[in-house]
């Protein structure tokens, strides 16, 4: 295993069939775990050090009974969160049918070569066996009181899944067989971690009872061969039980961050009322983590991840347009917080394309230079789109396949993501190990919040800008230079921020500025534009920008 510290870590978050199923990601084995081996170049340029796989154990795609009212075909299960085994590859991931445990193990193995982690996507909270009108293949027959939560009184399933059955993983039984299970990923398939899915059903007990302790939760942070895996929390479940926080005090377990996601969105949106809760995530949002001796890197941010709208969506659509889905529209999330920039769906509009440009890109500025471990998911890094669909969980087709001609048209945003990441694994300021003091005597605060004016931070519900600066000289061993992030969600207005004098002896530049067209969005700092201290900067509607300090140059 690489061992790579939590805190130094980017997660890509992928499906290994659709990553390189469409014909223009011209792999020889598309949609493969072959096929994400053709791919480590471009990973390794994005600069990336993890991936995680959404899942990857055998499952029955052709369980699913719905049908595609446009088309007539018949849809598939094409996410896998569906488990038919906790052990097993996904055989059609295999592009040799008879060895699916060579190619999955080989792939890991390239991976690492690469530099880049592997983490699995894991269904421990229900199984493919469904309700009482589900299939028998495995627990049910062997014996159903023990593997599943009944109702005591009718013996009917407790359905805190969703997906009709709720594992028991409590019982000393099913918690033997998940400890076993992911032992055997990480001592035999070589996985670095793992990414519970719903992982508030395990903390529930016989009757469905929230547990204050679960054994399980436990278990998984305690046990030895697991020492050096990520083990990280989906923290809550489809029963409204919502745990991002206090899924457990243990300091190992970290968690996705559905506040950071919410708050970042809120504000692109530009409501009212997000400033406080924004800088609350920026800083690493420590009302969640601070408590039990827990740190920034226990957050895992993200704005997008596979269930909702892509990045590109999140900033075209005002609603769900799931009608493909053969559900009428009524599956998916009504609660997207997202906003069209104008106009619903594609547009011909080069101002809404702007605007939508910045948005996004801003989003990204926030995502990667946050607190915490930033999390992106596959094809956001050039705008990939599933047409308004928020819940592609059955789409198997070009509506949830990365389409990579995206990556060449464009090709400015990918580079600016590029640049981001490289920026923040270039700056130890972006991934403390701790969250930030309110002062040091020293070298001045840590983090100082301001509004337009340096000083003068506006926490108002009306409030729509937020601008920071981070102070490299009081990282002590590890010192870095100084950056100034200006923030302004209004919809409409340009905001001019007074730019602050650097903690040291040094000059501002001004490297990033997303109401800039490609290249000139991301700049290198020696080739910059200098910024005067005093200076008012201008930063457009839903835009951001971002200086750093330099040593002066020396007078001739």
């Amino acid at each position: 295993p690489l061992r790579i510290p939590l805190q130094n870590s980017i997660i890509y978050e992928l499906h290994v069939r659709g990553f390189t199923r469409h014909p223009s990601s011209r792999v020889t084995h598309p949609g493969t775990f072959r096929g994400v081996i053709e791919k480590i170049p471009y990973l390794q340029e994005l600069g990336i050090t993890a991936v995680e796989l959404m899942p990857v154990t055998e499952f029955n795609e052709n369980e699913v009974t719905f049908v595609n009212p446009f088309t007539g075909e018949r849809l598939k299960n094409f996410w896998g969160y569906s488990p038919l085994s906790f052990f097993a590859p996904k055989s059609a991931y295999s592009s040799d049918l008879e060895a699916p445990l060579d190619e999955f193990r080989d792939m890991v193995k390239a991976l690492h070569r690469a530099g880049i982690e592997v983490i699995l996507d894991i269904v421990y909270n229900h199984t493919a066996e469904g309700g009482g009108n589900g299939p028998t293949t495995s627990f049910r027959g062997i014996d159903n009181t023990i593997y599943y939560l009944l109702d005591p009184w009718t013996r009917a399933y407790l359905n805190f899944s969703g997906c009709g059955n709720t594992c028991n993983c409590n019982h000393v039984i099913v918690r033997k067989l998940i400890m076993d299970a992911l032992r055997w990923w990480v001592v035999d398939m070589h996985v670095d971690g793992f990414r519970f899915d719903l992982a508030s059903i395990l903390g529930r007990d016989m009757d469905g009872s929230v547990l204050a302790n679960p054994p399980v939760v436990e278990m998984i942070a305690e046990d030895p061969v697991l020492a050096d895996a990520k083990i990280i929390a989906e923290a809550w479940d489809a029963a409204g039980l919502y745990q991002v926080g206090s899924f457990s005090s243990h300091r190992r377990w970290a968690e996705w961050n559905g506040r950071f996601r919410d708050d970042v969105r809120a504000f692109l949106c530009g409501q009212p009322g997000t400033v406080p809760a924004l800088a609350t995530r920026i800083a690493g949002s420590s009302d969640l983590y601070q408590r039990q001796g827990r740190r920034p890197c226990n957050s895992i941010n993200f704005v997008t991840s596979h269930d909702g709208f892509t990045l590109a969506d999140l900033v075209s659509y005002n609603s769900k347009h799931n009608l493909a889905n053969g559900e009428d529209n009524r599956d998916g999330d009504n609660h997207n917080l997202s906003w069209n920039s104008g106009v619903e769906g594609p547009t011909h509009s080069r101002a809404i394309q702007a605007l939508r440009s910045r948005r996004l890109r801003t989003m990204a500025v926030i995502l990667l230079l946050s607190q915490g471990v930033p999390m992106l998911v596959a094809g956001d890094e050039f705008g990939r789109t599933q047409q308004g669909n928020n819940n592609a969980w059955c789409q198997d087709n070009e509506i949830s396949w990365v389409d990579w001609r995206l990556a060449t048209k464009n090709s400015g945003q990918l580079r600016f993501f590029r640049e981001l990441i490289r920026l923040r694994k270039a700056h130890p300021i972006f991934r403390r190990h701790d969250f930030f003091q309110m002062t040091d005597a020293v070298h001045g605060p840590e983090i100082s919040w301001q509004g337009l004016e340096p000083g003068t931070p506006d926490w108002s519900d009306e409030c729509r800008i937020l601008a920071f600066l981070l102070n490299g000289a009081a990282l002590g061993n590890e010192e870095d230079d100084d950056f100034f992030v200006m923030l302004n969600a209004s919809r409409d207005a340009e905001a001019r921020f007074t730019v602050p004098a650097p903690t040291r002896e040094q000059r501002w530049v001004r490297i990033l500025d997303t109401g800039r067209p490609a290249p000139a969005d991301f700049v290198d700092p020696e080739r910059a534009d200098t910024v005067e201290c005093g200076a008012m900067v201008l930063v457009r509607s839903m835009g951001c920008v971002v200086l750093q300090s330099m040593v002066k140059e020396a007078k001739r």
